[in-house]
């Protein structure tokens, strides 16, 4: 019982839309009829806006960060309920019941949950973006690079069921980034910086 309630806790707290919310409260209207649609930081930074930007970076972030903490509270520290509360705020946010299931990509919320679960992990996550970026010059496939290195460092620690968890959010990732993937693949998809 406490389990499915440390699940869909996090799940209503990670659907939770800030981005939305706090364009909304600057009298920007609807981020979802500017840029890509997306209620994440990315689309919010479109708006002009860099301190909304980053307000819904950390909100978005914090939502897992929040419930990984919160279950380990309640659960006294198993990796178990820990895993399974940062998976369900990341299909929150990425399926949020309070829009019709059509959120965000995750990435934001998947680096908060990392963070909370392993800061070391969540660490090496950032490295992993900030050199894919700097190289490639690409933040989704710098992403989607970062986001697939984490479970592999989850299992060379032994922590499964962190990998597990890390897994799961993986495979959302890249279902959420799949137009990002084929324009990648056919040339088209921005860098970074570019107009």
């Amino acid at each position: 019982m406490l389990s499915l309630f440390i699940i869909i806790a996090a799940y209503l707290l990670g659907a939770v839309p800030f981005g939305l919310v706090i364009t909304r409260a600057a009298g920007l209207g609807d981020i979802r009829t500017i840029g890509s649609g997306n209620i994440g930081a990315t689309n919010v930074l479109r708006t002009g806006r860099k301190d909304l930007a980053l307000a819904t970076l950390i909100l978005d972030s914090g939502k897992g960060a929040i419930a990984v903490g919160l279950a380990a509270l309640l659960s006294g520290g198993s990796q178990v309920d820990m895993a399974l509360a940062g998976a369900a705020a990341f299909l929150g946010h990425c399926f949020p019941v309070y829009l019709k299931f059509n959120g965000g990509k995750g990435v934001a919320t998947f680096l908060g949950t990392i963070l909370a679960l392993s800061f070391p992990v969540g660490l090496a996550a950032c490295g992993f973006w900030l050199l894919s970026a700097l190289i490639t010059r690409f933040s989704s496939l710098s992403a989607l690079a970062a986001a697939a290195a984490t479970p592999l460092i989850f299992l060379a620690k032994g922590q499964i069921a962190f990998m597990l968890g890390a897994l799961f959010m993986v495979v959302l990732i890249y279902v959420r980034h799949r137009a990002n993937i084929v324009r990648l693949l056919d040339g088209t998809e921005p860098k970074i910086g570019q107009k």
